[in-house]
């Protein structure tokens, strides 16, 4: 039986799980604890609502997670983890896209399978988590979180008993060939960390190594920039990488790789420039799809300038290809976060007050080429658009570095369901209206995957764009 140690209650899974988040694990070395929190704290772009750590010594595992920001969950690091001579550690951060936002759906979450401490953080969604759900249920399965990552648990403690207690990573291999979408995992238990990508390779995950031969995994390359491990390799799609615990690392296949389907909008707004994923620099891809925008859509304007920061690079990019100068018409409040990644619409419309201000002396008297990097309902947009024209701006003209998001994602990104997306209610030129601006046009799905270089365009999910998902969602 599989008994939870999360201290929750039961409060059984939503219609559509979905989680968008950061993970990173440290397997081996000295000061295993700090190295796990800057890689996390490098990831906290990718979520702002709930961060959680599990460690080992070998013998005792610990588990600690809570609402908040990383450095507000580690300050709040019980004495028995700060003093554990750790040897591995796994960690998570969270931006729920579905669901509540119940405290005991932070990760990772922690089970005894058996006698056995498993642990695991999960960046994705399940795509066929309610047919499972209640397949389990049925079953006699009591489910402890919202979250769809405990189906995983459920699946593995059931295999490890119809095998009579068999090894743990034998049991996760062969009930990964029942899960579909979009899962990327760390594992742990006392002895052993495991790292996994689905078969379709939907969200990056990437290995790096320290200068002493240990490892650390993390969903971006930037954790290994703050933490002084080099890029290794990226977990292949339908990999299955183990660290034993003497932190040898073994690699084995659960599924075949037949087609990829990575995110493109890890490229667009998701990813820190600082970082590479699936093979390509961030700040490069960003920085050429604004170019590309400059020559399928360029309009005369006296500055270019972006929305902050996810319209930076996008606009630099823009700036240089259409020979029109580049600056800055917003200041940001820093110590207000992403706002597209806040769970709450209400909450989400006060923050973008709060977190950009027009600045006059920029704007006033000026033809604007605002770039954005995309636009999901408007709200925002809109918001936005008439500051400017509050601070005198004269025309505003608005490019999107990505095409128009016409589709719901089943795959771990906020895009709501169709009916919600502006692009999927109106014409562009209608937009352009609600908005308040002169004019609106997009990149084009070419345009946009002309811009990765390291996979061919096909290997890419548009789902959002274009409607052809990779997996058919449960609805």
């Amino acid at each position: 039986m599989l008994k939870n140690t999360n201290n929750s209650m039961h409060f059984g899974i939503t219609d559509k799980p979905r989680e968008y988040c950061g993970l990173c694990g440290v397997s081996g070395g000295r000061d295993i604890l700090e190295s796990t929190y800057l890689g996390l704290h490098a990831l906290q772009h990718r979520g702002q609502e709930a961060a959680g750590i599990m460690t080992s010594d070998g013998e005792n595992c610990c588990r600690h997670a809570g609402d908040g920001l990383v450095d507000d969950v580690f300050a709040r690091l019980p004495e028995k983890v700060q003093k554990q001579q750790t040897e591995r550690a796994i960690s998570h951060i969270r931006y729920s896209t579905a669901g509540t936002k119940e405290n005991n759906d932070a990760q990772p979450i922690m089970v005894d399978m058996g006698g056995q401490y498993v642990g695991i953080a999960h960046n994705g969604t399940i795509c066929n988590a309610k047919s499972l759900h209640s397949k389990l249920q049925n079953e006699g399965a009591i489910f402890q979180t919202t979250s769809d990552t405990e189906l995983i648990l459920h699946l593995m403690s059931r295999s490890l008993l119809k095998h009579h207690d068999g090894d743990v990573w034998d049991a996760l291999a062969e009930i990964l060939r029942e899960v579909q979408g979009a899962y990327s995992l760390l594992l742990m238990t006392r002895g052993e960390m495991a790292a996994v990508r689905d078969p379709l390779g939907f969200r990056p995950l990437n290995i790096g190594q320290f200068p002493d031969g240990t490892y650390i995994v993390a969903s971006e390359t930037i954790s290994f920039n703050v933490t002084g491990a080099k890029f290794v390799c990226e977990v292949e799609p339908g990999e299955l990488v183990v660290w034993d615990k003497d932190n040898n690392m073994t690699s084995r296949r659960f599924a075949e790789c037949r087609k990829r389907a990575h995110c493109i909008f890890e490229h667009v707004y998701f990813a820190r420039p600082g970082s590479n994923v699936f093979g390509d620099s961030v700040f490069s891809v960003r920085k050429e799809m604004g170019r590309r925008l400059a020559e399928e859509a360029g309009v005369e304007t006296d500055i270019v300038m972006p929305v902050p920061d996810s319209g930076m690079f996008a606009a630099l990019g823009y700036a240089e290809a259409a020979g029109i100068p580049f600056d800055m018409g917003f200041t940001r409040n820093h110590y207000v976060g992403r706002t597209f990644i806040d769970p709450g619409i209400q909450s989400r419309q006060r923050m973008v007050s709060r977190k950009l201000q027009a600045i006059p002396e920029a704007v006033a008297g000026k033809r604007l080429c605002l770039i954005e990097d995309s636009i999901v309902r408007g709200s925002t947009t809109k918001a936005r658009v008439h500051t400017l024209r509050d601070s005198g701006a004269e025309e505003v003209h608005m490019r999107v570095s990505c095409p128009p998001h016409k589709h719901g994602c089943y795959f771990g990104i906020d895009f709501p369901e169709e009916s919600q997306l502006a692009a999927n209610k109106m014409t562009i030129d209608e937009m352009a209206d609600s908005l308040g601006l002169d004019s609106l046009s997009y990149l084009s799905q070419q345009g946009m995957l002309s811009c990765v270089e390291a996979y061919r365009p096909e290997d890419y999910c548009c789902a959002c764009f274009d409607g052809c998902y990779p997996v058919q969602p449960e609805r």
